[in-house]
């Protein structure tokens, strides 16, 4: 059975009768906010329900599965309100879930700021510029280095079509301090990047210690000025990092959990996108692949851990190893050449993925989920964060997902 309330004029829906609310009715057309219990810190925050078993098992990686969900059968009120793509599940161990009930999302165009202008900055903000005038009002760009913003700002400013000069995101130069008065922050900032012909093997993870001090510098920032907005974490290595992000947030001064930071669907890690590109590159020269161009998908972080299905309908283990062992190791291919692997990556992984997101459509990356950063299919909606809902993943694709989930606790 379940009881309907009602809070600062939001209808909250739970199994629980004794909770401490003004009894509430549901309404016709109204979204409602289903109330789950959780870890404060490392379970979801809130997210978009798609199917009645994911309010039994809200933070697991079972969300992603429909045939691995327990059944729940819903009233006709949850039921009207999950068929319209209004239920929304709030996880009520987390300090502050009341502030998503009176949240008023920003419909319009959105005001993007990009820490760090370096090869992948600078390729990423093209991007935008060139092709986000639908949702972008105005850039923001900043740098350790005032000589690089005013290059960019004075390149971006003279990148326009002849006599329709507005179709274009102004850009304009950001002073650190003015950083999170946007409503998305991209993060591309990087140091110790292993130079071309090094011997490291892993060169995502080798910039991890660096990028991680750096992330924690502007996480507390987004706390400081109670940041509202989207936080896209582009840096490698972007998992890892996107966490960092969020666990940083939300400390207190003397490194203290408090919860009074970023919530967890507020970060999303932007890596998965090119290694989705990078698969369907592979897939599009070699007819063996090629199933993935039409069935396939991409889970798990950008580098270890990553695992591409050539299809989940008609799946195959010795295919989809093949394809992810391409996939995973392109960045290294392109290194042999001679050169840094950044011009893919902020565009496929960056511009197109961001924007995407801020179109409200089905994009590759990695949000929280089962206490990390998980790579996946999903896309930004009013009621949540939706990831995609299979009917079924195959045991053996399922179990490398666990295991990419696994590797990434391990990390952090």
């Amino acid at each position: 059975m379940f009881y309907y309330y009602e809070k600062d004029g939001k209808i909250l829906a739970s199994d629980h009768s004794d909770l401490p609310y003004a009894p509430g009715t549901p309404r016709a057309g109204e979204p409602i906010y289903y109330l789950v219990e959780g870890d404060p810190i490392l379970g979801r925050g809130s997210f978009k329900v798609t199917a009645p078993g994911q309010l039994l098992a809200p933070h697991s990686l079972e969300v992603l599965d429909a045939s691995r969900l327990p059944q729940l059968e819903l009233d006709e009120a949850l039921s009207a309100a999950l068929e319209a793509g209004q239920l929304t599940a709030v996880n009520t161990g987390r300090m502050g879930w009341e502030s998503i009930l009176t949240a008023a999302p920003n419909t319009g165009k959105k005001r993007v700021h990009i820490l760090a202008i370096g090869d992948v900055g600078s390729t990423l903000l093209t991007g935008l510029k060139l092709l986000g005038g639908d949702v972008i009002s105005t850039i923001g760009i900043c740098d350790l280095s005032d000589q690089i913003t005013a290059r960019w700002e004075f390149e971006m400013g003279q990148i326009n079509l002849p006599w329709d000069y507005n179709a274009f995101p102004d850009v304009e130069v950001v002073k650190p301090e003015n950083l999170f008065d946007c409503d998305v922050f991209v993060f591309v900032a990087s140091k110790g990047i292993p130079p071309v012909g090094s011997q490291v093997k892993d060169v995502r993870m080798a910039q991890f210690e660096n990028n991680a001090a750096i992330v924690k510098t502007y996480a507390r920032m987004a706390r400081k000025a109670n940041f509202q907005g989207l936080w896209c974490a582009v840096s490698d290595p972007v998992d890892p990092l996107a966490k960092t992000a969020y666990l940083e947030s939300n400390k207190d001064e003397d490194g203290n959990w408090d919860g009074k930071g970023l919530r967890p669907e507020q970060v999303q890690g932007y890596g998965l996108g090119v290694m989705n590109a990078r698969a369907a590159y592979f897939a599009k020269k070699d007819e063996k692949l090629a199933s993935f161009l039409t069935e396939g998908r991409s889970f798990g972080p950008h580098g270890t851990g990553l695992f591409i299905a050539n299809s989940i309908e008609n799946y195959n283990e010795e295919i989809s190893q093949e394809l992810t062992h391409k996939t995973v190791t392109a960045n290294l291919v392109m290194r042999e050449i001679g050169f840094k692997p950044y011009v893919a990556p902020a565009l496929s992984s960056g511009a197109l993925s961001i924007l995407l997101t801020l179109r409200g459509e089905w994009h590759c990356g990695s949000v929280f989920l089962d206490g990390i950063f998980m790579g996946c299919k999903n896309r930004y909606t009013p009621a949540g964060v939706e990831t995609e809902l299979l009917p079924h993943i195959p045991d053996p694709l399922f179990a490398h997902i666990q295991e990419a989930a696994d590797h990434l606790k391990t990390i952090l």
